[in-house]
């Protein structure tokens, strides 16, 4: 332990208290969970008032911060603005610094954070696909919702090219992300224009011969776990009718309770029914669809030759209580591209216990915990790597404040970093040869990506707000100066 607050000799006679020196926190992933979590211990009574000085430094493997909301939520979405607001203005006080381009696990290891930390923050999130053990998942166009996410995000890591070639396509799942993947796939290139996406996206897009997508959940239409807002969305693309099913639109007891009790089910109820009412009384005559599917639950991927040319679905009965079951009765339908959309899972990291079941860091509220479930002095988790990926901001918010309070009850048995001089991890990066970026260094590509969309123009013929800078090294380079 550090002499945190202890005297010391000074001239004879007198003694003076040393001045304690900053808690070294690190935080491992710079998106909402990761940059909560930092701004939360800023703002802390213990902080504030001066009992606990700390200096945090985030880090990210990606060169530019944002984590989820720059690679993880689509582009068309006018909240994205608001959430990336919020997180820039954090960033830009100046008392936390960012590290971007640095992988845990590889750049640097958990030794290394230990020799210049006193307590490190995992909050790296959750980027894989949750799996789906049914026939067929293996097929050519059968596809990871996140793998699509991350391509029409600009992912530095993921391929530019993404086979658009099916006319009609399956989303599986219920959730907000399998409505924006199947938003961006019926939506017209064109109109995407007015987003950041960059030119090979919108190519891609452009080329795309969807005429039909169709996304289906297992449950009824009042159990769905879209918010309301993305299902209005839906309405305002042009040039796409909705279909929905009479058939789908049946209800049981628990049904009925959320339809009365919970007002976002009121909400989205009220606007499926309007929908349903539209399409009865107009004829519906876009080019392209997009259908909405309740009680269906995927059984088979069909395929020949290795490509997918079907999706075989069962009907499902709701259960009373909010469940389904399995009614025997499968349904055929032709598709040549399927997304899974079934939910996320988080990735497992060096030296740190995994739930390989939940996909989550092992620990108790926020206390990592060894295999023994005995905390492991310094290590916390925050976010969907600490809860699942299950949530939406206000949770994230919540997951953190418990993370770090948490963290300041250990706080006196946490002073163990060696080397808790500041520029002390720059000096251990740039020995190492690690082309680290900055907050300068995003606040430069910032600039880079706007002036691309000043450039640029979208379907009106008016300058783009920005274009993302897809390539890694370029990223890298106009960080860096």
């Amino acid at each position: 332990m550090s002499t945190f607050g202890t005297p010391t000799a000074c001239t004879k006679g007198t003694t003076v208290s040393q001045a304690p020196r900053a808690l070294r926190v690190a935080v491992i992933g710079a998106g909402p969970a990761g940059i909560y979590a930092a701004d939360i211990l800023t703002k802390s009574e213990e902080v504030k008032n001066g009992d606990v000085p700390v200096a945090i430094d985030i880090f990210d493997r990606y060169p530019a911060p944002f984590g989820l909301i720059r690679y993880g939520v689509a582009p068309d979405h006018p909240r994205i603005k608001g959430i990336v607001n919020a997180l820039h203005k954090v960033l830009d006080r100046g008392d936390i610094r960012f590290f971007g381009n640095v992988e845990y696990g590889t750049d640097i290891t958990l030794a290394e954070l230990k020799e210049h930390y006193d307590a490190i923050i995992f909050a790296t999130g959750a980027i894989k696909d949750a799996s789906l053990d049914i026939p067929g998942v293996e097929l050519d166009g059968s596809y990871g919702a996140s793998d699509f996410v991350s391509w029409y995000d600009g992912h530095p890591d993921y391929p530019r090219e993404w086979p658009l070639n099916a006319k009609e396509i399956a989303v599986l799942g219920n959730g907000n992300v399998a409505l924006d993947v199947a938003r961006v796939l019926s939506k017209h290139a064109d109109d995407m224009l007015v987003t950041e996406i960059p030119a090979n996206v919108y190519e891609g897009l452009k080329k795309s011969p969807v005429t039909d997508v169709h996304v289906f959940g297992r449950r009824g239409p009042a159990q769905i776990k879209f918010t309301p807002l993305e299902l209005r969305e839906l309405a305002h693309s042009r040039d796409v009718d909705i279909v929905l099913y009479d058939e789908d639109f049946q209800f049981d007891e628990a049904s009925e309770e959320a339809m009365t009790t919970n007002s976002q089910v009121k909400v989205m109820m009220k606007t499926l029914n309007k929908w349903r009412e539209e399409q009865k009384e107009t004829e519906q005559t876009a080019s392209r669809r997009l259908h909405l599917h309740f009680l269906q639950s995927p059984a088979e991927i069909m395929g020949e030759d290795g490509k997918v040319t079907g999706i075989k679905m069962e009907r499902t009965a709701l259960n009373g209580n909010g469940g389904v079951e399995g009614t025997g009765e499968f349904i055929d339908y032709p598709v040549q591209a399927v997304y899974r959309a079934i939910g996320y899972f988080g990735t497992e990291l060096p030296e740190v216990g995994f739930d390989i079941e939940r996909g989550v860091v092992t620990n108790v509220e926020g206390r990592v915990i060894d295999d023994s479930s005995v905390p492991v002095p310094g290590l916390y988790a925050t976010g969907w790597i600490k809860r699942g990926p299950v949530g939406l901001i206000g949770s994230t918010k919540s997951d953190a404040l418990e993370t770090i309070t948490h963290l300041l009850e250990d706080r006196l048995d946490l002073y163990t970093a060696a080397q808790p001089e500041v520029d002390s991890i720059n000096a251990h990066m740039d020995a190492k040869g690690i082309e680290y970026t900055t907050w300068e260094g995003w606040q430069r590509l910032d600039e880079h990506e706007k002036a691309l969309g000043a450039q640029s123009q979208d379907a009106a013929g008016e300058p783009r707000a920005r274009v993302k800078v897809v390539d890694r090294e370029e990223m890298i380079k106009v960080s860096r100066g």
